[in-house]
């Protein structure tokens, strides 16, 4: 830790003076940039997945942001930049393994948006940059790297939790908790169903039931705790659910293992949901509320085939 505050030090301390130095890189935006480890691998290219970490300061040495103290680094992919304060055409200058101090003007980063500047960023100070590149990623090889990770950690739950789970050909496992005698869900029914969610890491993310929610310490100021209303079948939650739901009756209690391409994909679901997160619901359909179904038409009686009667010969 001391050696990277002496590391944050000198690299702040360089910035400053950055306009007396010869190799400090000053692109058309006014950012200043300062490679103090420079490899000489391929530059980070635009889709690249990149995993850095970055502590952000003001030049009053006050720490706005810090990935160390986040507890782990940074990924994203580098996309074309929106604003100066976005770092993306920083990281085009850097390769894998570089480390850079930049400093990046607030009037630059605020420019047409004055009313958005905070109090202690004032007009005339820079934003103080150290990043440290650790890895850079094609798309596909992160996207790969992230599902082996997602495989891994759904697996270690399955196993630590010693779950005897069916798999359906989507990819969906589920084990039935509680079986019920009662109605069987059908697609279009409406179902009143209690849960509780929780990430692969065993952290609940929400729950329809008060207790779980404040055994778990969610902050849901305002809530109704009730089972939740889901039309099953049309599309209105997750496919994982659709799909587990109409496995169950009515009564019926069950664990579901869902993948995250059943679940939020790519996309995640705010912080507690990352993307390619495998989830884990514990679920109870409380009631279900028949909707109208088409009675199935019976099938078509095949005609028999006739006889072929024998040709006659002359």
């Amino acid at each position: 830790m001391n050696k990277l505050i002496l590391t944050l030090s000198l690299c702040f301390s360089f910035i400053v003076l950055a306009q007396a130095q010869d190799n400090v890189i000053k692109t058309p935006q006014g950012i200043s940039i300062k490679v103090v480890t420079n490899n000489q691998g391929n530059k980070i290219k635009l889709n690249d997945v990149i995993t850095f970490d970055i502590v952000q300061k003001t030049d009053k040495d006050s720490v706005l942001f810090s990935s160390y103290k986040l507890g782990h680094p940074i990924k994203m992919q580098v996309r074309p930049s929106q604003n100066v304060g976005d770092l993306m055409d920083v990281f085009t200058r850097l390769a894998a393994k570089d480390s850079a101090c930049v400093a990046i003007p607030s009037d630059s980063i605020f420019k047409g948006q004055e009313s958005r500047r905070p109090t202690f960023l004032p007009k005339g100070c820079s934003v103080l940059v150290n990043l440290k590149v650790a890895k850079v990623q094609t798309q596909e090889e992160a996207i790969n790297e992230i599902k082996t990770e997602e495989t891994t950690a759904a697996n270690k739950y399955i196993a630590d939790n010693k779950l005897p789970l069916k798999t359906t050909p989507s990819g969906l496992k589920y084990l039935i908790t509680q079986p019920s005698v009662k109605r069987k869900a059908l697609a279009g029914d409406t179902l009143l169903v209690n849960y509780v969610g929780r990430t692969t890491n065993g952290k609940v993310f929400d729950s329809s039931i008060k207790t779980e929610a404040e055994k778990a310490g969610l902050n849901q100021p305002g809530r109704n705790y009730e089972p939740l209303q889901v039309v099953v079948g049309t599309g209105a939650v997750i496919k994982g659910w659709d799909e587990g739901l109409l496995l169950l009756n009515e009564g019926a209690k069950a664990k579901f293992v869902i993948p995250s391409n059943l679940a939020y994909g790519q996309s995640g679901a705010g912080a507690d949901i990352p993307p390619y997160s495998t989830l884990i619901f514990d679920v109870e359909i409380v009631k279900i509320k028949p909707t109208k179904h088409t009675p199935a038409a019976p099938p078509a009686k095949k005609a028999l085939p006739q006889k072929k009667k024998k040709p006659t010969s002359k």
